[in-house]
Parts: structure tokens; sequence; C-alpha cells
């Protein structure tokens, strides 16, 4: 049933920032730092700030440093230090710490923090909203406000109250446009309004395609006795064979909490493959099962991540407005960590909007922006290891790793990178192989201890979404899981959502693809691996999906 045109309302200001993430927040402070009389709104689709945000986290402190110094002093929920960082190969049964004197410098990190970035982010936000900064939660950013020549002028937030059938409620609320003279898009690892930005402004022409990973976190409350704080561990190796990279962590946090996760990156190519049945074998590992025994899982959560490194950070500036964050990708691979990077994106970002407002320009593009943010640390710290991910993808775990240890080092001793400029590889979604030339993966039955069904993990992500809304996971041809997906892949969907958002259900009519888009956690992985690239995620009403406690 067609809708009459919406008229809406229209609100306007010097700064729009799409994203209360870390790296919106820290721009919308140093906006305010550098510029008091600016009006800043950041808008975020969570319901709370900090909701849908997720990461391992131990953080480099350098960008918070710049951001605010003195965070420590100012209540900032970051004040668990790393008393110990371990790298960790695990065999099927054992394990082997490497010793420290192998790690290259450039993998470590000092000072680091554990931190639930979560929490963070709602401190951020107050410090922001103490500088006049209008943060507004639940509200989603759908589309973009264009000028007549194209330029980007602001966001038509998502209406309200409209019913799966695409009819207005009762309760219908019109979105409205918020105008901007520069527009900031934070939304993390695959935004929706970013990949839109790339795809029109050809932001990644001349980049190597961005590689993402799929990160799965668990909150875990363990055994006091097993506890050991401020302890970090880095794990490779087993479950993940030699032709999927990625790897696990385990932070222990304070009230005998730990963060464990797994990251398998999307470039995998056995159909067959779950990130998430990956996670709960790790757990079954000695070295993990051990530390979990008759403790209590109280959270659970997943997210994509960015991999590509220093050869897939697209363009940032376009005309309006940049990327910044992981929207951009920023992620250190090796390290683990993009928190300090996207501070650093952000208030770089920063910086150059207010002098171009200053100067009394607007929805132009701010052609000394990608070297502002990139000279602020950014380079230095992903340029020396721009091999690692290539030789990974290319060379598989065991050679890969080597090499690209090898060539950290030389990097570190000799400030060169011989095995740099490794040929590009595809993008994930064109990775996988037909079901028919690989051998299928099985994995164990949950035990409801330590390894969880999805159904159970989903429940602990403290989800909601209203059933009767449309659905945000879009397939622009609904044949294809079935008649293309299905015979040559086995329809992986299922299997690589962390979620249990996709099912092939067997009726007499055959099989049917269905999508439960209330389990949905935001995590951006169907977007991504969809071989066929026929499902959108876009975001669906404001204040949906998962609501994290301390992730």
């Amino acid at each position: 049933m067609s809708q009459e045109p919406i008229e809406r309302e229209s609100m306007e200001t010097d700064v729009l920032i799409v994203g209360a993430g870390p790296a919106g927040l820290s721009a919308a402070i140093a906006l305010k730092q550098n510029a008091p009389d600016l009006s800043v709104i950041v808008i975020e689709k969570s319901a709370e700030i900090g909701g849908h945000i997720m990461s391992g986290a131990v953080m480099d402190p350098v960008g918070l440093d710049a951001l605010i110094p003195g965070w420590r002093e100012k209540g900032a929920p970051a004040a668990t230090e790393v008393t110990s960082d371990h790298f960790v190969y695990l065999t099927e049964k054992g394990s082997q710490t490497f010793p420290d004197l192998l790690i290259p410098p450039v993998m470590k990190t000092k000072g680091g923090v554990i931190i639930s970035l979560g929490d963070l982010c709602r401190w951020l936000s107050e410090q922001a909203e103490a500088l006049g900064v209008d943060v507004f939660p639940g509200t989603a950013a759908v589309d973009l406000v264009t000028t007549e020549d194209g330029a980007v002028a602001g966001v038509i937030t998502g209406d309200l109250g409209i019913a799966r059938d695409g009819t207005h409620k009762s309760t219908f609320a019109a979105g409205i446009e918020l105008r901007a003279k520069y527009t900031l898009i934070g939304e993390g690892a695959r935004g929706s309004l970013a990949k839109q930005l790339i795809r029109t402004f050809a932001l990644d022409e001349g980049r190597a395609p961005q590689k993402f990973g799929l990160g799965i976190k668990e909150i875990w409350q363990i055994d006091p006795a097993r506890h050991q704080l401020g302890k970090v561990e880095h794990f490779m190796g087993y479950p993940l064979g030699n032709s999927t990279s990625g790897g696990g962590f385990c932070y222990h946090a304070p009230d005998n909490r730990i963060y464990l996760g797994l990251v398998a990156h999307l470039d995998y190519d056995n159909p067959t493959f779950s990130p998430f049945g990956e996670f709960q074998r790790f757990k079954l590992h000695p070295a993990i099962s051990q530390l979990l025994e008759g403790g209590e899982m109280v959270s659970y959560g997943a997210r994509a991540i960015t991999s590509g490194g220093w050869q897939s950070i697209p363009k940032l500036a376009f005309p309006g407005g940049a990327l910044i964050g992981c929207a951009a990708g920023f992620m250190n691979v090796p390290r683990l960590k993009a928190i300090h990077n996207a501070i650093r994106s952000g208030m770089s970002a920063a910086a150059e909007v207010a002098q171009a407002i200053g100067a009394g320009r607007a929805n132009d593009v701010i052609e000394t922006l990608d070297e502002a943010i990139l000279a602020n640390g950014i380079r230095d710290d992903l340029y020396p290891v721009r091999s690692v991910k290539p030789l990974w993808a290319r060379f598989g775990t065991f050679a890969g790793v080597t090499l690209a240890g090898m060539d950290m080092w030389a990097s570190s001793l000799a400030k060169i990178s011989p095995l740099a400029g490794m040929a590009r590889h595809k993008p994930d979604f064109a990775t996988l192989k037909p079901i028919s030339e690989v051998a299928r993966i099985a994995y164990p039955k949950p035990d409801g201890k330590i390894t969880f069904a999805r159904s159970e993990s989903v429940y602990r992500a403290n989800i909601a979404h209203d059933e009767d809304q449309p659905v945000h996971l879009r397939l622009t041809d609904p044949a294809i899981p079935i008649a293309q997906n299905l015979p040559r892949y086995g329809e992986p969907a299922p299997l690589y959502c962390p979620a249990g958002v996709y099912e092939v259900a067997e009726e007499q009519e055959g099989p049917v693809f269905r999508i439960h888009a209330q389990n949905c956690v935001h995590c951006k992985t169907c977007d991504i691996k969809d071989p066929a690239q026929n499902i959108t995620w876009v975001p669906p009403e404001g204040g949906s999906g998962p609501n994290y406690s301390g992730m």
C-alpha cells in the first residue's frame, strides 16, 4: 500500500556527526575544544549511548591522552592497567606461549588499559554534553540530504511507527532532515551511509578491497581463584585452520570478569565454516575451558571489524563531510587495536572542519583533511604493518604469520618492509568455494555450560526489535538464496550469521529462505559475506537492536 509523500521538519546545525562511537564523540569534543561557538549534533541509532558498541577491548591510551589529558583523574572508566600481555599458539589440545623477545615491537602496546568500550563511550558522551554538544540516541540516520550539485548537506532520520507491510501505524512519526555545513560519518565498520558514500564518490578508487573480520565476544564471571586482573592473552591457531586467519583473546577485567572472544576474518573459503561454531570450539580448548569451569556467561555480542589495513583506507573527505573511525578502517590488525586511531581521526577531522567553517566554507571537499588525519599518528601506526594482512591471507597462518613476523621485525629494526606490496586480494564475498569442493565442517552440540546455541547467546545480547516493522535486511532478489546460493554454496547465511537471523526451512513445496530480523545484533556480516551481494543491511527503527551492557 503506497503512502503519500512525507513532509519532514528540518533542523540545522554547524556540524552533524553520525554515530556516538569513539570517533564520533571525540570529534564532537574536539570541535567544542577548537570552536566553542559551533553548534554540534551527534545522533546514535541505539536506544542508549554505548548500547550497540562492542570491542575487546584493550585500548592504547595515546588517543584519549591527546583528547582529554588527565582522563584518569576525571573519572573515565578505563582504569585497569594491563599487567601482562602474552601471545599463545594453540594446538588441538595443547598451547605454547611465544617468548616475549620474539614479539615484534610494533605488536606491543605501552601502557594499555582494559576497558568496556560501551562504558567509555557513555563517559565520552557526558563530556561532550558538558561542552554543549547535543547528543540524540535512538535516532537512526537512514539517508543523505544533498545539495543540487550532489554534495552532502546532512541526513534524514528514520521514520517511526511503520508496520511490516509499509503502512503507517497510529504511532507514526516522520523522521526529520538534519542539515549541516559538514557531516562526519562515524558509523563503524560497514556502515550503511558510509557504504553509500564510498560508492557514490568512488572513495575506494585505487585502494585494495576493504577486508573484514567478525568479532564474537562473551563476558564471563569466573571463579576468583582463576582471575588475574590485568592479564591479557591473544591466541592463534586452533580452532581456526591454516587457511582461515584470525584468533582469540581473553582479557581479565574488574569484578572477576573476563572478556573472551574470537575474531574470524571473513575471507575464509569454506561455505560450511561458522564463526559462531568456531568460537564454541575455542571455548572447549583446555586452555580456555579450565578458566570457564564453574563460571557464568553474562553477556554476548558480535560485530564486524575492518581488517584491510593501510592499503584499504578509502579517501576520507567527500563533498560536505568525511569518514572517520572504523567507517574508514583504521584497525591495526597485528595489535588488534583501533580505538586510539578512531579517536585520533575524530580529533583531526574536527580541527579541519572547524577551520573550514571559520573561513566561511560549507558543503565542499576539505582537501587537507585526509593528510591531517593520517598524519596524526595513524600513518605511523598502520604503514609499518601494511604487509601483515596480505601475507596472512595469501600464505595462510603458518607461513603467512612467520613472514609477517619477519617483515615486522625488519620494519622495527631497519624501518623497511621488504615484503610489502603483495598482490591485492578479492573482496570477502568472492572467496567462497562451491560446497562440492570442500570438506564439510561438523560442530559439536552445545552443552549449555561452556558452549551455547545461538538462541541462548542472543538472549544475552538484550535485543529489542519491534517485530511489526519493515525487515531491515533487504534482499535485492528474494529468489537468489534458494535458486543460486543453496545449490552452489549450501546457502551459507545461517552459518556466517552469529545470531540465528537466517534459516533455510523445508516445506512441502521445497526449501524456503526465512529472515528472523528480530534476532539481529547489527554485526553487518551478511552485508559483507553474502556471495551474491544480495543482502543489504539498513538501520531498523531507531533504538532497535542489542542493548549491550559492559561490552
